[in-house]
């Protein structure tokens, strides 16, 4: 398999779908918000990127699920064995793009995971607490547990930051067993943007997707009957024009803190793939200003030495 991650705005996605229409691929969505039907614009899916002159990609893990559910770590290992093995089963060249580390460093290493059921006394227990005071408990739980999951990435609520406790608190009460699923063999690049030029893309942007209908996209999943709470744990985009929606924050407000929000998001991505290299994953870094065809020259030059890339030993610590 071939990988390609990088933070928000570096172009990870038109370079995968250039990637598969030179290898014959289908692309396999490493994001953990764009498995939500009718949330197209705040997640960026961004689908014209599928379509390489006038041929279209297939895609994997996009648009499977309702807005107002919960999905989550588990259900995407699950759903990526499937679409991993189908492809793998037709002869064709699996590519896994995204920007969510977790779930990239979860299927590629194999983790075992068990589905974490509800603890309403927990969730009881927790409710009215600060974002602040329920991040300090996470990190603690995370420290006893030896846990890389829940970055500040995808805690930016306190509804999923409970979760992220209810999740913590299962695993540190029912150790997970010895990890069986297998480790996945892939060269894995990853897309390298400048900090400045990155948050000038990030910041012209969102004022596109604004301009392209992003409020209206929250507002009608509102009039559908999600629940802006439901909304609220998604983060990001759907956090704050949820508030915006509602009428708890102005538009200047609500522009100020979501582009603040979105630069924070970035950096923590980085950081997250910085720590994948530090546990034993090899990350070939790409300039994305470098021209598409030499980019895509250049990954297809490392996959064919096979001697490149390798699955990560599983460490049980991790």
């Amino acid at each position: 398999m071939i990988t390609i991650l990088g933070p928000t705005a570096s172009g990870k996605t038109p370079l995968a779908a250039h990637l598969a229409f030179r290898m014959n691929g289908e692309i396999i969505s490493a994001d953990s918000r764009q498995v939500y039907r009718r949330m197209d614009i705040g997640t960026g899916k961004d689908l014209a990127d599928y379509v390489v002159d006038g041929k279209q990609i297939p895609y994997h893990l996009i648009d499977i699920c309702e807005p107002g559910t919960k999905y989550n770590l588990f259900q995407y290992q699950q759903d990526f064995i499937d679409a991993y093995q189908d492809i793998q089963d037709r002869g064709v060249q699996p590519i896994l793009c995204g920007g969510t580390g977790l779930y990239i460093e979860a299927v590629l290493k194999g983790y075992h995971l068990s589905p974490v059921p509800q603890n309403q006394e927990l969730r009881n227990k927790l409710e009215g607490i600060s974002l602040e005071e329920l991040t300090r408990m996470l990190e603690e739980l995370k420290a006893r547990n030896g846990s890389v999951m829940h970055n500040t990435t995808d805690v930016d609520s306190c509804q999923r930051a409970i979760r992220a406790i209810e999740i913590e608190t299962y695993n540190l009460q029912h150790p997970m067993p010895q990890r069986e699923l297998p480790a996945v063999d892939s060269l894995i690049v990853g897309v390298s943007i400048d900090r400045e030029l990155r948050r000038e893309k990030i910041t012209r942007r969102l004022k596109a997707r604004l301009e392209e209908g992003m409020i209206d996209e929250v507002r009608g999943l509102l009039d559908s009957g999600i629940p802006a709470e439901d909304l609220l744990y998604y983060g990001l985009e759907y956090k704050y024009l949820t508030e915006y929606a509602v009428g708890k924050l102005s538009y200047d407000e609500m522009f100020r803190q979501l582009e603040i929000a979105i630069h924070q998001f970035a950096k923590r991505q980085m950081t997250w793939f910085r720590g994948m290299e530090r546990r034993g994953f090899k990350i070939h870094w790409l300039d994305a200003m470098l021209p598409m065809d030499e980019k895509v020259d250049r990954i297809l030059a490392l996959y064919s030495d096979n001697s490149t890339f390798e699955a990560p030993s599983l460490n049980t610590n991790t």
